[in-house]
């Protein structure tokens, strides 16, 4: 284990700043490999790895799999619609005998907020939360800062937008709490409906005016709207949406001439994005995703017996 605050990583809530800058850190030189004529490196060798998914994932299940190939780890996909799941197995009853089987770590995304914690409690192995509920999803935050740091350097400071889906976002409570350890400044920006109430408490500010916002913002981080996690009548309609709170390129003119677009993706071309932005030079959407890569790399490393990177 050497990420100081423990054996897994269940969220940025409380993970300090030092174990964010070493996982930081250790994905720039993870990043390196890629350019690599082989992209593999020994070091987990001899560790067996299980990705568990109770919802369904395209960008994060592929990119830990190849993070944990790169790393030369054994991977093992549990398909939990084939699984002793569908039999009435309980979850740490699962994880219990996959552990039994000798599995080093388990990489676990899970419709329960809390379900990686309850996990992390009943095994000895490393558990690594892909996203829970409506609670966190560390890596994708990481992965994001690390976008954002690759452009601009030290984030202290720096105005961060967090637009749209707000109150269904797992992804915007990890990056609220990763760039506000980090010095960042963070305004989230949404319909009142999408915003959670009492958020202020986390050091971030409210907005409900995109326009004014994006004047001087560094980097736009704009989320999926969540259309299947929603309930009715959150807001009129998607047109409406999109002219309110979506980011195209007559947007863009107020902001700043280096101003950087995220998204963690999947886009909704039209609604959150259009698509002369997604396909844009403002946006590194894909750069997210290869960095999505490194900093999972990074945290694999760090969990199962890598050493820090030097600070």
């Amino acid at each position: 284990m050497q990420i100081q605050s423990g054996k897994d990583l269940l969220g940025l809530r409380e993970l300090p700043e030092a174990d964010i800058e070493s996982i930081l850190k250790t994905a720039a030189s993870m990043k390196e490999i890629f350019t690599r004529p082989v992209r593999r490196v020994p070091p987990l060798i001899a560790k067996n790895i299980v990705t568990l998914f109770y919802e369904p994932s395209t960008r994060t299940a592929a990119s830990f799999h190849l993070a944990a190939r790169m790393l030369s780890a054994s991977v093992n996909n549990i398909q939990v619609t084939s699984s002793s799941v569908k039999k009435g197995e309980t979850l740490i009853d699962t994880v219990k005998n996959l552990e039994a089987m000798g599995m080093d770590a388990v990489i676990i995304r899970h419709s329960m907020a809390g379900a990686p914690h309850l996990v992390a409690q009943n095994i000895k192995g490393s558990v690594i939360n892909a996203g829970d509920g409506f609670n966190e999803h560390p890596t994708q935050g990481l992965l994001d800062i690390f976008t954002m740091r690759e452009k601009k350097g030290k984030l202290k400071d720096k105005k961060v937008l967090i637009v749209g889906d707000i109150l269904h976002s797992r992804v915007a409570r990890s990056n609220i709490w990763g760039l506000k350890t980090l010095g960042a400044k963070v305004t989230v920006v949404g319909p009142p409906t999408l915003i959670p109430k009492d958020i202020e408490k986390t050091g971030v500010t409210v907005s409900y005016n995109l326009d004014k916002e994006i004047k001087d913002a560094d980097f736009v981080n704009v989320l999926r709207i969540q259309l299947e996690r929603q309930e009715a009548g959150l807001f009129p309609s998607l047109e409406e949406y999109h002219k309110l709170y979506g980011i195209n390129a007559e947007r863009l003119k107020k902001a700043k001439n280096d101003v950087v677009v995220m998204h963690p993706g999947p886009i909704n071309r039209g609604v959150e994005i259009s698509s002369d932005v997604a396909d844009g030079p403002y946006n590194v959407i894909l750069d997210q995703v290869t960095n999505g890569v490194a900093v999972r790399m990074a945290v694999l490393f760090l969990l199962l017996g890598g050493k820090r990177a030097k600070r």
